[in-house]
This record gives structure tokens, C-alpha cells and sequence, in this order.
């Protein structure tokens, strides 16, 4: 796998996670199953692609080990939201904001590593980062509180998380060693 395949996977899982977002917010009415099937095809695939590129550039690539682990954590997560749907249906707003408090610290540290390389733009990172986090945290206060604004917000993060895997492509040349 050379690193367009790699910046290709990363343009893909991001356009899904846009794609899974958008339907959210189209369809606000959407019952918790369904939202929970969407949402963890689209983390599962994420997720695998994170670890994915985490095998092939392991050593050659800053900040490999934390794509590692946001993919793990991803997978785990998406595989438990795609094979327990009746505790998924209670649970599902407390796995969405530890997932998203995890991946917003990813991003923020990794936007400090594109920081000390030089690399032009890590500021997004950043800002991406603290938004995911912030919203994930202030998401496990009172989860259950209204759904359907679950499903905005579901659909809004789903689309920072997508915007922020294309951002990362965009400027993932200069990741490499």
C-alpha cells in the first residue's frame, strides 16, 4: 500500500462519515436502531482503516501509534453498537460521547505532533479536536435527555468527524518520514 491508498482510505472513511451525518440530520425522526446501525457501519469501516494504516506505516509515519488506538477503540465500539442492539438502543448516547471525548483528544494531540513538524494547518486539527471532545464530554451528562436532539448532534459530530479524516488526507504528505 503505497500513501495515495492511504490518503484514499482516509477521503473515503471521511465521505462516510459526512454521508452518516447528513442522513441524521435529514431524518431527525430516525428510530435508535436504525441510527445505531448507520452510525456503526460507518464507525467500523473507520476504525479499520485507522488500523489499516497504523500496519502499513507503523515507524515511518508521526503519531502512528495513536491511529492505532482511536481504530481499536473505534472497532470495539462499532462492533458493540452492530451486535447488541437492545442494550445499544439505551446506551448508544454514553458509547457515542466516550467515542467522541477519545477521538477529539486524538485529534488535538496529533494536531500538536503536525505542529512541531512545520506543517501548515494544524490549527484545523485542533480546533476539530477540542470541538469533538468538549461535545462528547458535555454528551455523557444527561445522554437520555431528548433523542432527537441526540440525532442532530449525532449527525452534526458525525460530519466533524468526516471533515476532519479529509483534512487529515489533505495533509497527510507531510506525516511521513
Amino acid at each position: 500500500m503505497n500513501r495515495t491508498v492511504s490518503r484514499v482510505l482516509w477521503i473515503i472513511a471521511g465521505v462516510l462519515l459526512i454521508i452518516a451525518g447528513i442522513y441524521c440530520l435529514c431524518n431527525p425522526d430516525v428510530g435508535l436502531l436504525s441510527l445505531s446501525l448507520y452510525i456503526g457501519i460507518a464507525m467500523l469501516i473507520s476504525g479499520i482503516i485507522d488500523i489499516v494504516i497504523f500496519a502499513k506505516w507503523n515507524g515511518k509515519m508521526f503519531g502512528a501509534g495513536w491511529f492505532l488506538a482511536d481504530g481499536i477503540l473505534t472497532v470495539l465500539l462499532a462492533m458493540f453498537l452492530l451486535f447488541n442492539q437492545a442494550f445499544t438502543m439505551l446506551s448508544l448516547p454514553f458509547i457515542f460521547g466516550m467515542w467522541l471525548l477519545f477521538s477529539g483528544i486524538n485529534q488535538f494531540v496529533n494536531s500538536f505532533e503536525l505542529q512541531t513538524l512545520g506543517v501548515k494547518g494544524w490549527g484545523w486539527l485542533t480546533a476539530l479536536g477540542v470541538l469533538l471532545a468538549v461535545v462528547g464530554f458535555f454528551s455523557l451528562f444527561d445522554p437520555i435527555a431528548n433523542l432527537f436532539a441526540l440525532s442532530i448532534l449525532v449527525g452534526i459530530l458525525l460530519i466533524c468527524e468526516g471533515v476532519a479524516a479529509i483534512v487529515r488526507a489533505c495533509i497527510s504528505h507531510r506525516l511521513w518520514r
